[in-house]
Parts: structure tokens; sequence; C-alpha cells
């Protein structure tokens, strides 16, 4: 059998493997969960949670692949990793902004980077970031940055007139 992807994201959960990935495939089009393995004895003897209980969810988003584990209190998710989430259109921007930072922490809020209620740290950029930011004319660039700066959720209106 091929590996039909070799890198995917590994997500640590204290219990809410399941809960996240039912939100993150509920979030996201053209997703959906793959397997879902259940902790047996030995897994429950060594890893302190319930025999029985949610191990591992394997689920997609948008094609890409991604695991998540109920692993217990151990570890924390950080600003350290996120995920970028590219968008087209405002409407793109505002639906992942308002779906993913609902009961996340809003001082985590900025320059379009947010924090989901499980603590995971996402980056909602419109295209229109890279291209100005990215502009030959580098005072173009310089003012979109400023504009961004300024911003929790990016506005693309904004920043293009921002960027002039």
């Amino acid at each position: 059998m091929a590996i039909a992807q070799r890198i995917s994201p590994f997500l640590w959960f204290d219990g809410q493997a399941e809960e996240a990935v039912a939100y993150y495939v509920e979030t996201f089009d053209n997703a959906r969960i793959l397997t879902t393995t259940r902790y047996n004895e030995e897994g429950a003897r060594a890893s302190g949670q319930p025999e029985g209980s949610v191990m591992v969810v394997a689920f997609e988003l948008d094609g890409q692949r991604f695991s998540a584990i109920n692993g217990g209190p151990h570890f924390k998710f950080n600003e350290a990793v996120s995920f970028v989430v590219n968008c087209e259109t405002q409407a793109e921007v505002d639906r992942y902004w308002d779906r993913l930072s609902a009961g996340g922490d809003e001082r985590a809020q900025q320059c379009g980077w947010l924090k989901d209620r499980f603590g995971l740290s996402w980056q909602i950029v419109p295209r229109q970031v890279g291209e100005l930011l990215s502009d030959p004319d580098v005072e173009k660039g310089r003012r979109a940055m400023a504009a961004i700066l300024r911003m929790k959720k990016i506005d693309i209106a904004a920043l293009e007139r921002a960027a002039g």
C-alpha cells in the first residue's frame, strides 16, 4: 500500500481530539474523518487514558491529511506552529476568521493570526497580502505592512486602500 501523504501534522489534545476534529471538518469544505482508533487495554495502561476512549482521529481538510491524538495534559499548543488558510476573497477571510476565532483567545489575534478554542494557531491570509508585500514599489509594500500591523482580521479593501 502506497503512502498517501509522506508528511502530515499530528496534533496533541487533552481529551478534545474528537471534538476538535469534528469542528475542523465542519469548518472546511472538502473535509472528512478518515479513521478513529480507540485505546485498547495496553495503550490505556501506558498512556493513562481510559480504555475504549478515542486515541487517534485521522482526518483531511481540503485534501491535507492530519492526525489528532488524545495524549493527555502533558503538551500544549503554542504560536511556534500555525496553519495558514490562504483565501481568495473577503467572504472567505470572514468565514474562516469568524468560525475559527469563535471561543478562542482574542488576545492572540493580530495581523491575520488567531488562536482557536482548542489553542491551535491559524493564519487567515488573503492572497493580496503576499502580492502587496512583495510589490516592486517598496513604498506600497511598506504602507501595506503598516496597515496589516493595525489589523486583527485582514480587511482586503482597507489593505488595498492603505497600500495605494
